[in-house]
């Protein structure tokens, strides 16, 4: 496959053939040499064969092989000829990360440490299909779907300052949950204020390195060594069965949309299907905001317990990277509204955008890249570069390396917790093999992916952070 290098963090696939525009992919050289080793480009070569994409078929730099999308990828599409897909998204709608700061330094938290991850263990439950504390009925859920983090704080779960720091203010436009099925009520009614399993996981961090003061006090981090805890997770099963469902209608809907792959199966944007699917989406995506403001609350709690106040334990920013929005972009000099798909991709916008919160505005939001299990995760902030490289996008996270079966075959959990341990992190999990499949070593090295954001332009280094406590499903 023809790859052109285009700059020092960047290369090309040209259009040819069925597609539409060309690939773009930011990368580094030794990062480009394990995307090789899968189906990433080619699935990305097969999004930018999409009735309606515009400008290009982008990967990040943590770019991986997915389902129909490649994870790290962005696309956006034409309101009018474009496309919705379910695959462009992924199963977990709105997987995303939340950052809380505090006025504690380690020295502070290490004495509690332990009692800390206990207690946080028990209020928010871990593991797959795990069900809350809080079980609600059908149709308080419906309305969580359509509120979101809203629902959350009305009810008690949290501040109302956390909705100014949460991307789409905690209630995403269009949901309707009137076109949730009933087996997606029903899967998402006992999973409220839950991490689930996989890479999500929740972690007591603490500030190593501040490269942008000024952006970092605006964003409440003003030292090292100060404590901040940071959340990983979705939808749930909710957000699952909303995918399942959907890539099922498409399928045996009757379209003429040519696909190369039919993991890509899709429906126009303004077709009845693609509109029950973004209202769906939405849904789901409302669901997961409910849930990280629910678990939120439950983390303050602990710590109040704990360390006497949860004062000071103010959210930084909530920000989702597995969604479909409708966002103004300039195309050709032209202000454009199109559908954009970010797909393990985080949203990362300059200055001035409307979207970004207020207390924000004059910098950029904040994009939150975590690492994988034991390794640092940064703080940087959106630029303007970033809309014109990428519809405003940058990396998720550190990027699978290897599949999970291929992890569980070359590592032991019980070594990877005797690893974390001799460098001083704490680690709760629901079990080994979670952890085996978790290990830092199946994930690509996250400094890397990170650096090649900072050089690309798609976002600029605010912090470092590093665990010293981690609860993982």
């Amino acid at each position: 496959m023809e790859l052109k290098r285009i700059s020092d963090t960047a290369w090309e696939i040209p259009a040819q053939g069925e597609m539409k525009v060309p690939v773009v992919l930011f990368s580094s050289p030794s990062l480009l040499d394990t995307i090789r080793q899968d189906k990433t480009l080619t699935q990305a070569r097969n999004v930018a064969c999409l009735p309606g994409i515009i400008r290009a078929s982008y990967v990040m730099p943590d770019g991986h092989q997915g389902y129909g999308f490649p994870i790290g990828g962005v696309a956006a599409f034409d309101r009018k000829e474009g496309i919705l897909s379910p695959g462009g998204v992924g199963y977990d709608i709105n997987c995303g990360v939340r950052l809380l700061r505090t006025d504690w330094k380690a020295k502070d938290i290490l004495p509690h440490l332990d009692s800390l991850l206990t207690g946080i263990f028990q209020e928010v439950p871990a593991g797959v299909g795990k069900s809350g504390l809080t079980r609600v009925k059908a149709g308080v859920l419906k309305d969580v779907c359509v509120r979101g983090a809203e629902w959350a704080v009305e009810n008690g779960y949290g501040w109302e300052e956390d909705l100014l720091k949460t991307e789409e203010d905690g209630r995403m436009p269009g949901a309707d949950s009137a076109f949730l099925t009933q087996r997606s009520i029903e899967r998402g009614i006992p999973q409220l204020g839950t991490l689930g399993a996989g890479n999500h996981f929740l972690e007591i961090q603490k500030v190593v390195r501040i490269y942008d003061s000024a952006a970092a006090s605006v964003f409440g981090i003003r030292e090292v060594d100060q404590v901040v805890v940071m959340i990983h997770c979705g939808s749930r099963g909710l957000g699952h069965q909303v995918a399942s469902d959907y890539i099922r209608q498409m399928e045996n809907a009757k379209q003429s949309i040519p696909l190369p792959d039919r993991e890509l199966i899709c429906a126009p944007i303004h077709s009845e299907l693609g509109r029950r699917y973004f209202k769906s989406m939405a849904a789901a995506v409302n669901f997961a905001f409910a849930n990280r403001q629910m678990i939120t609350h439950r983390v303050r709690t602990v710590f109040e317990k704990n360390m006497g106040t949860s004062d000071g334990m103010n959210l930084v920013y909530d920000v989702c990277h597995n969604v479909a929005k409708f966002e103004t972009h300039e195309i050709d000099g032209e202000s454009r509204s199109l559908c954009v798909h970010r797909k393990g991709a985080t949203r990362s916008f300059g200055p001035g955008r409307d979207e970004v919160p207020e207390a924000y505005r004059s910098i950029g939001q904040p994009v939150l890249i975590p690492g994988s299990m034991g390794t640092a995760s940064y703080i940087l902030v959106g630029t303007e570069k970033a809309e014109s490289l990428s519809f405003g996008s940058t990396a998720h996270g550190a990027g699978r390396l290897m599949s999970r079966h291929e992890a569980a075959r070359r590592f032991r959990g019980e070594e990877v917790k005797k690893e974390m341990e001799a460098r001083g992190i704490s680690l709760r999990f629901t079990g080994w093999k979670g952890v085996a499949e978790e290990a830092a070593g199946a994930y690509k090295d996250v400094e890397e992916v990170v650096d090649v954001s900072h050089r690309a332009g798609l976002g600029r280094l605010v912090a470092r952070v590093e665990p010293i406590g981690v609860m993982k499903g």
